[in-house]
């Protein structure tokens, strides 16, 4: 059953104008990802609960191999490549030749010119709508760009260091001495899920600590389960020297807001430019994410701590996100500052959206949807049942409980290369 609310719309501005998203006339939608994968299974399930028609599903392996197929006027939802080790292996495993394993770091720089490439012949297909612009995902998978665009538009981010590509240790060395940054975070500019992160610390007496998720084995960097700390220059200064070819984004640590003595921030999901989801990660490492020790944190807490703060922190999220008018979703990572009364935001997140069992914030525009339902609903269907968006609510006894704004589980956009070492279990990694 197709209904035609007035959807969840932009917030009041000028920079809020959206590219036209809507549904193809008959409702089917298709989504580009990987059969099977829960990315694609529960927005299918939010498309049945709609009324929708049951999504069509185009393999990236297929799109990447060019021997996909699409019918004409196809919609199509792009669903993150990762998580599949086929399409990793044809997108790393040319530059990691012999030595490709699905747990290795390096190979960034290939898999985002194999992912952007194929993104921009889809969206040349004539006939073919994309519920996403592939421009603004190439540059939310690369960090500097992502900065640089940010910035611009006067959102508060963490001071970059400036001067083009880092070389290396000695060149990176050289010039946080110079900036005069002792604590910074230094990124490969196209991964995600913390993949090969590192925490770099300067002590005042020379002492230097690297923290990351990153273990160094035979010459070679895996993703772990575990995050260990470097504290021999050696070792850091191969950390960095193996990272730097597929490219580097270093920025100030920024001191995080704290929740029950754990550092915190927060992933804030805009839909059609309003917050509509906000989840709180705490963690007593650098890193929040949940599989690296990271922990669901209260958002009612946050709320509380934020005050009259709040407003301006879901304000600045919306923000990040109008510099991405063609996506109809974002995940933003929104990083409160010791006071939680100022934020800046850290990251902008084309698939940011796979919190399941979340619900929308309360009084929002999406309260007591999902994220999948809410962008459905953004797009002119609702669930069966559903108040449609924007009418007046019902007035009732309520006989259950508020719904909960807490999810189970949380994921970060998910990068293929985000395997776990094979001495740890495989996981999605938030």
């Amino acid at each position: 059953m197709l209904t035609t609310p007035r959807a969840i719309g932009p917030a009041p501005g000028p920079d809020r104008a959206r590219a036209a998203l809507r549904l193809p006339p008959d409702g089917r939608l298709t989504v580009l990802g990987n059969p099977g994968h829960r990315r694609v299974t529960l927005f299918a399930a939010a498309a049945r609960a709609a009324g929708l028609p049951e999504p069509a599903v185009l393999p990236w392996i297929d799109l990447l191999r060019g021997t996909h197929r699409l019918p004409p006027g196809a919609v199509l939802r792009i669903e993150s490549p990762g998580e599949d080790e086929a399409v990793d292996a044809l997108l790393r495993g040319p530059v990691l030749g012999a030595d490709y394993a699905a747990t290795r770091v390096e190979g960034g720089a290939a898999w985002y010119a194999g992912v952007t490439a194929a993104l921009r012949r889809l969206a040349a297909t004539p006939g073919v709508g994309l519920l996403g612009d592939p421009e603004e995902i190439a540059v939310m998978f690369d960090k500097r760009r992502t900065h640089a665009l940010l910035s611009a538009a006067g959102v508060p981010v963490p001071r970059a260091l400036e001067g083009g590509a880092v070389a290396g240790w000695e060149d990176l060395r050289a010039r946080l001495d110079a900036a005069g940054l002792r604590r910074v975070f230094v990124k490969p500019s196209h991964g995600s899920s913390a993949s090969g992160v590192v925490a770099l610390e300067f002590g005042p007496r020379g002492q230097l600590r690297a923290t990351t998720s990153v273990e160094l084995a035979d010459g070679r960097m895996h993703n772990s389960l575990r995050v260990r700390r470097y504290q021999e220059e050696r070792q850091v200064a191969e950390l960095v020297d193996r990272l730097a070819p597929d490219g580097l984004h270093v920025e100030q640590w920024v001191p995080k807001a704290s929740q029950s003595g754990r550092s915190a921030d927060l992933r804030v999901v805009v839909v059609a430019g309003r917050a509509t989801h906000a989840v709180v990660r705490t963690s007593d490492r650098p890193m929040t994410n949940l599989h690296l020790g990271g922990a669901r944190g209260s958002l009612e807490l946050a709320r509380e701590a934020a005050g009259p703060a709040w407003p301006d922190l879901l304000e600045t999220a919306e923000r990040a996100a109008a510099c991405f008018p063609g996506s109809l979703m974002v995940g933003v990572d929104v990083l409160p500052t010791a006071s939680w009364r100022r934020t800046v935001v850290g990251e902008v997140n084309a698939f940011g959206d796979l919190l399941p069992r979340l619900t929308g914030l309360p009084g929002g525009p999406a309260e007591g949807l999902d994220t999948y339902a809410a962008q459905l609903a953004a797009l002119g269907a609702v669930p069966r049942g559903a108040v449609p968006l924007g009418a007046p609510a019902p007035v009732t006894q309520p006989t259950h409980p508020t719904h909960s704004t807490h999810l189970t589980h949380s994921t970060h956009l998910t990068h293929p290369n985000h395997l776990t070492h094979p001495n740890h279990p495989r996981t999605e990694k938030p």
